[in-house]
């Protein structure tokens, strides 16, 4: 997981349980053949894919009330 990437998605989330649930959600998905919201010219690992979608606004999350 690149670090860089880490940094600037716990600025969007600074809750670190919520990015951690987030990030795994997601890589799971990818990892069960969804495609990419994004395009790298470098090949990602899907950590860094789920990160790199948060960062750029095409991840959110929704806390649910109680």
């Amino acid at each position: 997981m690149r670090d860089d990437y880490l940094k600037e998605a716990n600025k969007l989330i600074p809750d670190p349980n919520i990015l951690v649930n987030l990030v795994s959600r997601r890589v799971k998905q990818l990892k069960f053949g969804q495609k990419p919201l994004i395009e790298s010219l470098e090949r990602l690992d899907p950590e860094d894919i789920a990160l790199k979608e948060i960062i750029e606004g095409k991840i959110s999350y929704e806390l649910a009330e109680d």
